[in-house]
């Protein structure tokens, strides 16, 4: 079914936007058992196909005591078991080249931060593991300017580059989303997908932990998928307050289920 799946995106050939969604970081196996299959029959309910996405490491933390991970075998080692049992492809953030080629074992799609969409190597290392590199939009770039990331996937011999558009830089603590640079990503004919969490965050808070304002994820999704986003991302958790990364800005479990119900008579509405 990943194959199948992640080539009718590329293609898309979809009849509906497609969903990456689950908790922000690998927190146990049961809680990701727990959001995954939650996940996963809503989707089957609204006939809106379903990638799994969970980081097995957080790198980009504030604080040196943040929490980054239970360990990077035992993170992969989940993110793999819930590809097999739940049979739905799987996504991971990586940072470094040598993670490219770890992380291709068991993950389908490789996500490139937004930090870190510029970096050569890693963009190449991602690449060459023919696995899908999907390129977050950094906070600092324009629209267009992702153009030059998707040209240094396809120039390593890989044709499966999607790009996602979390928000642009405004002011310190703020981020804001331009709904013009959907249609112009759009334009390098790869696959969009809009981050309804991330680009919610208000970062660099005094205390060191990343803010948020879940209540807008609504207006956000809603307003991506009527200018034509082909997916979105979305990080939930059963109980955000106590989730141990992002907690601050993502959606809770039983909400999104209402939300993805006006979502497809958007879809349905521009179709």
């Amino acid at each position: 079914m990943s194959n199948e799946l992640i080539n009718r995106i590329q293609q898309k050939s979809l009849d509906n936007f497609f969903l990456i969604a689950g908790p922000c970081v690998v927190e146990s196996k049961d809680l990701c058992e727990e959001i995954a299959g939650t996940v996963q029959q809503i989707c089957f309910e609204l006939n809106i196909p379903y990638i799994f996405k969970a980081s097995y490491r957080k790198a980009n933390r504030s604080r040196l005591d943040s929490f980054t991970g239970i360990g990077d075998e035992i993170g992969l080692e989940i993110l793999k078991h819930i590809a097999t049992n739940f049979n739905v492809p799987v996504t991971t953030d990586i940072h470094t080249d040598d993670e490219a080629h770890t992380a291709a074992a068991f993950a389908d799609i490789l996500q490139i931060p937004a930090f870190l969409c510029r970096q050569t190597s890693l963009l190449v290392a991602a690449a060459q593991t023919g696995k899908v590199v999907n390129i977050k939009k950094g906070q600092f770039m324009s629209p267009e300017g992702m153009k030059y990331a998707v040209d240094k996937v396809k120039q390593a011999g890989n044709q499966y580059a999607w790009l996602t558009e979390r928000g642009t830089t405004f002011g310190y603590q703020d981020l804001i989303v331009d709904y013009r640079g959907i249609p112009a990503m759009k334009e390098f004919e790869v696959p969009v997908i809009m981050d309804c969490t991330h680009s919610l965050q208000q970062p660099n808070q005094s205390s060191g932990v990343t803010g948020g304002r879940p209540d807008l994820i609504e207006t956000i999704a809603k307003a991506a998928i009527a200018v034509g986003a082909d997916g979105l991302f979305i990080e939930t958790h059963p109980k955000p307050e106590i989730a141990k990364s992002d907690g601050a800005n993502m959606l809770r479990l039983e909400y999104l289920k209402p939300l993805l119900e006006k979502l497809c008579k958007i879809r349905k509405a521009i179709a």
